[in-house]
C-alpha cells in the first residue's frame, strides 16, 4: 500500500478480508472497517448466519446503514420489516433493534456508528 493511502493512520481504501473481526455471539461476527485510527465514527460489516439472530438490544450510538447481502426480519422501534440487499435503514441512538437471518445466505448489514463503537474496539484488544 503506498504512503499516499494514510493519513494519520487513517487507510484511504478498505479491504474488509484483512480488517480485524469480533464475534458478538454464537453465528454473529463484525468486521471492523473504520474507527481504529482516531476517527470519528466506525463502519462495519456485521454478519449474521442462517439460523441465527441478534437479539434486542440498544446503544447510545447513532447508527446508519445499508444491507449489504442476504435477507432477515430487522426490527427498529415497534417497526418490522423484511430487509434485503440495497435496503437502507436509520437507528437512532436508545432505540431498541434486532435482526433475523432470514434463507440460507448469511445476513449482512454495513453499519455506520457515530460515535466510535469503543466496546467494539475494547473487545479486540481483549482477544489480541
Amino acid at each position: 500500500m503506498s504512503e499516499k493511502s494514510y493519513q494519520e493512520g487513517i487507510m484511504y481504501f478498505i479491504d474488509p478480508e484483512e480488517m480485524p473481526k469480533i464475534k458478538q455471539l454464537e453465528g454473529v461476527e463484525t468486521k471492523i472497517l473504520t474507527g481504529l485510527s482516531g476517527e470519528k465514527m466506525m463502519m462495519v460489516l456485521t454478519t449474521t448466519m442462517p439460523g441465527h439472530e441478534v437479539p434486542t438490544h440498544s446503544h447510545p450510538h447513532e447508527q446508519v446503514g445499508m444491507v449489504y447481502s442476504g435477507r432477515a426480519v430487522l426490527r427498529i422501534g415497534d417497526e418490522e420489516r423484511i430487509v434485503q440487499k440495497g435496503d437502507f435503514y436509520c437507528i437512532p441512538a436508545n432505540v431498541p433493534h434486532s435482526d433475523r437471518c432470514l434463507g440460507d445466505e448469511p445476513f449482512v448489514m454495513l453499519d455506520i456508528f457515530y460515535p466510535v463503537r469503543e466496546d467494539f474496539i475494547d473487545r479486540l484488544k481483549d482477544n489480541a
